[in-house]
């Protein structure tokens, strides 16, 4: 599954992970994606959505 939101478009942000002694790694922030059957042109897709944007009620879900 694709880690981007089909309505706002948030996706991955990568960063460092940094330790006591100032020693710098990679990695990644995931935004929390959820599959969620959501009515699109009148029509009930399929979608990949945030759960900021659930919470929001930017997406109309389906039953």
């Amino acid at each position: 599954m694709a880690n981007i939101c089909e309505i706002c478009g948030k996706s991955s942000i990568s960063g460092h992970n940094v330790s006591h002694s100032n020693i710098k790694t990679k990695r990644k922030w995931k935004p929390n994606i959820k599959k969620v059957k959501a009515i699109v042109n009148n029509q009930t897709k399929r979608i990949n959505v945030c759960t900021v944007c659930l919470k929001s009620g930017k997406v109309t879900r389906s039953i």
